[in-house]
């Protein structure tokens, strides 16, 4: 039986921000595909029916107690990678890259459900193995290790946006548990030659113009170059109030690729300007502070990393998402979350809103 008691301490305040938020990218899909040629239903009514799934994940992972997870980690864990294989083997591909598994009704990115999986896996392990005076070299062994299979199979797909939420967020939650400061520095130095063979044997064709674009984009301003260049001028020609709902050539004349999804934003800022995106980020910074919040006010080991591990989930999207559309990050795929178009993001994100909503509830029986 679920304690009625539990709901009297549900932050109404948190699921509301959430749905503003996303109502606002109901909003800004609607208008980014406008000029679409549809068939069937439109985009901004299958985010609206995401939304709605969330919000029903959301009353049912609250009604469970967050320590299944603690329990039920590594079985995850080890499900997702089983997963991660049969995309390897048997998934969907698209623009090159296979990512999705079908079901037949509709398609998945186990990818991103490995988001929440490791910050559950890394809650689990160091709430069982605290280590007050800091992290030495030995004790980053096995979360490496936990580390090192997901990063493998998911950059395998290839899915270099994903690949990096999930070590930096990994890498945050081990900020947060702590560090020896001469063991991060010798992590950094022996990390040097490996992003070096990375670069030579592990990254495609494709991700190496990506980032050389991103350094100058004007090397290929018709190719690889074409999203930044278009972005920047679609975020740039907003100026202080926007060209208003509908009003941006960048995305009603289809300059802006991938509007509706990795580039939403863009068509925000042409639309809305610097005021409607100071507003925005106001709202994420929001999201943000109220995850970091609920950590702190969480007694419980696991719960209070959870938490964190939430939080850096959403920052990093946030800052990686943003800095991409701006130019200041290399074009890597990652939406941002509950405003860009998708379904597997959108419940992955709400599973993270579920979970921090469920501390908050459970906090005061700890």
């Amino acid at each position: 039986m679920i304690d009625r008691r539990l709901f009297t301490h549900f932050d109404w305040g948190l699921l509301g921000l959430v749905i503003l938020i996303a109502g606002l990218g109901v909003v800004n899909i609607a208008s980014a595909t406008a000029s679409y040629r549809l068939v069937g239903t439109p985009y901004y009514i299958k985010q609206l029916y995401w939304i709605l799934g969330g919000v029903l994940l959301i009353v049912t992972v609250c009604s469970i107690d967050y320590h299944v997870l603690e329990d039920f980690s590594y079985w995850l864990y080890g499900i997702l990678m089983v997963l991660l294989l049969v995309v390897l083997v048997a998934g969907r591909s698209s623009m090159g890259a296979t990512r999705w598994l079908n079901l037949g009704f509709f398609s998945f990115q186990p990818s991103e459900l490995m988001k929440i999986v490791i910050i559950a896996v890394y809650a689990h392990y160091f709430t069982k193995s605290p280590n007050l005076n800091g992290l030495g070299f030995k004790d980053l062994l096995y979360p490496f290790l936990l580390l090192a299979g997901p990063l493998l199979l998911i950059m395998k797909q290839p899915d270099l946006g994903t690949a990096s939420l999930v070590f930096l967020i990994a890498l945050s939650m081990l900020m947060f548990v702590g560090v020896r400061f001469a063991t991060f520095v010798s992590v950094v130095l022996a990390a040097i030659p490996l992003l070096f063979a990375g670069w030579h044997f592990h990254l495609r064709e494709y991700q190496k113009e990506r980032i050389l674009n991103f350094l100058n984009p004007e090397r290929d301003p018709l190719g690889t170059g074409y999203h930044i260049i278009q972005s920047k001028i679609a975020v740039g020609s907003g100026g202080v109030f926007g060209k208003g709902f509908m009003g941006g050539t960048q995305s009603q004349l289809h300059f802006l690729p991938e509007q509706h999804t990795d580039f939403a934003f863009s068509v925000f800022s042409e639309e809305w300007g610097f005021t409607g995106c100071l507003v925005m980020l106001l709202l994420y910074l929001c999201l943000v502070l109220w995850g970091l919040s609920v950590a702190k006010k969480c007694n419980d080991r696991f719960g209070k990393l959870l938490a964190v591990g939430v939080a850096a989930m959403l920052f990093w999207h946030i800052v990686i998402n943003i800095g991409m559309v701006i130019g200041i990050f290399p074009v890597v795929g990652v939406p941002l979350p509950l405003f860009s178009y998708g379904g597997t993001s959108m419940i992955t994100t709400m599973v993270g809103v579920a979970i921090l909503l469920n501390i908050q509830m459970r906090r005061f029986m700890f």
